[in-house]
């Protein structure tokens, strides 16, 4: 008589052992079984039988891994997560889950983390005072890798797919004001690195954009700049270019006529301080470079040399880098910018993603929207 290929055995007073035939090890010839504890009534046992039964047959089912999550974390972030993405985002996988994932759930077997376990670790977080925006991108790289042992068919199912995440407040955006911009371009026309600035504020690139800018570039004749790669430092020192964040964001944009004299201007102190340092100057072909014309660091453009120019103007030393790009986007759509336009100016994915972004403005694009529409009514009314 055959033996089954699956069983259900009762353990408790609601407690069911499932049992499923896996056919035989290959190489020792033993009967391989899957065992699986089901608690509530027999009929939530036979489905998850049934079910099982019918994934074994379709050669898509899930044999549950003993791994411990931290060594499958390991092997998951070298294998599938490291060849794709930039240096700098697989520093910030690995960083969020050592510090957030891995204390609580590192040696706990892969297949038996839960909806629950994944819950908990968000609300240790949580009390940690740490921000709903580092809870929701701790989720998206753990989910990532759970979904990825789903494939591998490590797991049945992915655990961080059923926990609650706390609502992300939208960060109120800072800009500098029109006065305030005129005053930062006057500050920059005298600083070094002017020209990254009086760009930076005006074309809205992102800063591992612009860093990353060649003289090669830049077509002066149009009056255009070419983004088509980024920027990043190496975990352990170095540097390297990328690629820009999405396919959308390689793009060619104008420039305000400002930019491209404080543009001339730069290469031509750029080319005297070549000169003076008698050979030991490094050609990478950056438009922005240290004075030995290495790469700039972001960290230290942010940290000191914005700052600088920030103090020379009279601003608060508050602002972020980034918020010159924001700056940039702001002052396009406040003068009356089609969306469509900004959006491509900025390499986002699409205008409606520029619109959500920038919906502190709406209002008064509307405003002017409706007083524009108006004026040409009233007028054609008049001329009846």
């Amino acid at each position: 008589m055959a033996r089954p290929a699956g069983q259900i055995v009762q353990r408790g007073a609601r407690l069911w052992l499932v049992r499923i035939f896996l056919g035989r090890d290959p190489s020792t010839g033993r009967r391989k079984y899957h065992y699986k504890s089901v608690r509530g009534a027999k009929k939530d046992a036979q489905q998850y039988l049934t079910a099982a039964l019918r994934e074994r047959d379709l050669g898509s089912f899930a044999r549950p891994s003993s791994e411990p999550l931290g060594a499958y974390l390991d092997r998951w972030l070298e294998t599938a997560a490291k060849p794709k993405l930039k240096a700098r985002t697989y520093r910030d996988y690995e960083t969020l889950l050592k510090r957030y994932v891995r204390p609580y759930l590192e040696g706990r077997p892969l297949a038996k983390v839960t909806p629950l376990d994944v819950q908990a670790v968000y609300g240790k977080i949580t009390e940690k005072g740490l921000s709903a925006r580092t809870v929701r991108y701790t989720h998206a790289v753990l989910r990532s890798a759970l979904q990825q042992a789903v494939k591998w068919r490590l797991l049945a199912y992915n655990p961080a797919d059923s926990v609650e995440l706390p609502r992300q407040s939208r960060k109120e955006i800072k800009v500098l004001s029109t006065v305030q911009t005129r005053a930062f371009l006057r500050a920059a026309d005298k600083d070094r690195i002017g020209a990254l600035f009086a760009l930076a504020v005006t074309a809205g690139p992102r800063p591992s954009e612009y860093l990353a800018l060649k003289w090669t570039d830049l077509n002066l004749k149009a009056g255009t700049i070419v983004v088509t790669r980024s920027l990043e430092w190496l975990q352990g020192g170095g540097w390297q270019f990328a690629e820009t964040k999405r396919s959308r964001s390689r793009r060619t944009i104008k420039l305000q006529t400002h930019v491209l004299g404080a543009l001339k201007k730069h290469k031509a102190a750029q080319e005297a301080t070549r000169a003076d340092v008698n050979g030991r100057w490094t050609d990478n072909g950056l438009i922005f470079t240290t004075r030995m014309g290495g790469p700039l660091d972001e960290r230290n453009v942010a940290q000191q040399d914005f700052i600088r120019v920030l103090t020379a103007a009279k601003l608060p030393t508050d602002f972020r880098l980034y918020d010159l790009r924001h700056t940039a986007a702001t002052l396009a759509l406040s003068a009356g910018v089609q969306p469509k336009v900004v959006s491509e100016m900025l390499g986002h994915a699409s205008a409606a993603f520029t619109l959500d972004v920038y919906s502190h403005l709406l209002p008064h694009m509307q405003d002017s929207a409706a007083a524009k529409v108006g004026k040409l009514l009233m007028g054609l009314q008049r001329k009846k």
